[in-house]
């Protein structure tokens, strides 16, 4: 039997490869809620605008069984907005629960929502990844909104039925990764020094192919419904070993010099560059058990193999 699968976002990063890879697989029709033309593509276009508690969602849910919600307002690192976490509240919490309130009332049976493991705070303790039975403890507006969404969309369930899924990724990464993994694969391809050799921290990430495996199983696995995943690569790197293996897979080996942990971090604070330095130098781990026992799911694709296969998409946009 065919399903139709509603996914938001569908021009964005995820959103992209989500669509193609259920276009690819028999059995789903794809409908993508886009707020600007993806290109040639073999799903269904509905031009959504803003979203917000105000969005209607009629054309682009009718006739759905699953919805899939990867659109967000997404982490601003310089925020001009005079009420950062009300317009975050906007988009991720009351734009969510609007659209989870109208897939109840079209008879939409699972509702994915793509969370942030920023719910369960900025970083971890090395040796101590989060765990989905921690308590949550955001610190940004970003994570704050998600949390809210998250626990809306609970209580929605709760009242309807309807089956919620939350997947909360780390970082992601994969073919047109932009933002801050764009600037480290573009550093060491110059061939640009940096100070990053001394690090020992512990970080997960999680491709780009193995989040879209992770989500592609939990639209039909009945084990699914109403459960929290955290997701990742499941090996976690320090930042320096990680710039190793970017470096081998540009073929560019990374130039990492062995500077001083305390020294980086005095130097981001006098910059006013904490937030940068707790990325580069602390630890965020999380731990995937639970996600591989419930859904019997392990990451498909190695570290390696997605670096390469993201190297390979940036060297061939250099040419």
């Amino acid at each position: 039997m065919t399903q139709t699968i509603l996914i938001t976002g569908g021009s964005g990063f995820v959103g992209q490869a989500l669509s193609q890879t259920l276009i690819n697989s028999p059995g789903y029709k794809v409908v993508q809620a886009v707020r600007r033309t993806a290109g040639p593509s073999a799903a269904r276009e509905v031009y959504i605008g803003d979203i917000d508690v105000h969005t209607s969602w009629e054309e682009a849910i009718k006739g759905v069984q699953a919805v899939i919600h990867v659109a967000a307002r997404v982490h601003v690192m310089r925020d001009e907005a005079n009420d950062p976490l009300a317009e975050f509240r906007k988009v991720n919490v009351a734009g969510t629960l609007n659209l989870a309130r109208q897939a109840v009332a079209a008879g939409v049976k699972r509702f994915i929502f793509i969370s942030s493991i920023k719910v369960n705070g900025e970083g971890s303790a090395t040796g101590k990844p989060y765990t989905v039975n921690d308590v949550p403890a955001p610190i940004d507006a970003y994570g704050i909104s998600k949390m809210e969404a998250e626990q809306g969309l609970r209580q929605i369930a709760e009242e309807t039925g309807i089956e919620v899924v939350i997947i909360r990724p780390p970082l992601v990464y994969g073919p047109g990764v932009k933002a801050n993994f764009l600037s480290m694969m573009r550093w060491v391809h110059k061939g640009i020094p940096l100070p990053l050799g001394a690090i020992n921290n512990s970080r997960s990430l999680v491709s780009l192919d193995n989040l879209v495996d992770l989500i592609l199983t939990c639209i039909d696995h009945p084990a699914a419904a109403n459960q929290t995943f955290l997701v990742s690569d499941g090996e976690d790197l320090s930042t320096a070993e990680l710039l190793r293996r970017v470096g081998a897979a540009l073929g560019k080996p990374a130039r990492l010099l062995p500077v001083p942990p305390k020294l980086l971090e005095f130097g981001a604070s006098l910059l006013g560059k904490k937030a940068v330095a707790q990325r580069l130098l602390g630890s965020l781990q999380v731990d995937i058990s639970h996600t591989c026992n419930a859904l019997g799911w392990k990451p498909p694709v190695t570290v390696d193999e997605a670096l390469a296969k993201t190297a390979r998409f940036y060297l061939e946009k250099q040419r």
